[in-house]
């Protein structure tokens, strides 16, 4: 099984409302195929009355093994609620400004 698809599977303990988990390893100075940055957005109700740390501290605790084997996650935690504020819209990644890739 993949990181992908790990992180997605693990990640259904929270019983999200929308879940979506994409690879962005082609956006940085890594081997074509590399699974070392992920973004989550995750919409569940368990994150009601938390704090973002909060959300992100159960995020990691879950993808715990995960987090051994990749270098970057970015997660975009919400409830329900703020979902819908939101109006489903997304913060998009920033580019990568490390690494040694020649220009």
């Amino acid at each position: 099984m993949n990181i992908k698809n790990s992180i997605e599977i693990k990640l259904l303990s929270l019983q999200p409302r929308f879940l979506e988990v994409i690879n962005e390893s082609h956006k940085h100075n890594v081997p074509e195929g590399s699974e070392s940055h992920f973004k989550v957005t995750i919409v569940s109700d368990e994150f009601n009355g938390k704090i973002l740390l909060a959300r992100h501290r159960m995020i990691s605790s879950i993808l715990a093994d995960e987090l051994h084997s990749i270098h970057a996650l970015a997660m975009h935690t919400m409830t329900t609620e703020e979902w819908i504020k939101r109006s489903g819209k997304l913060n998009e990644s920033p580019p990568c400004l490390g690494g040694s890739k020649i220009e």
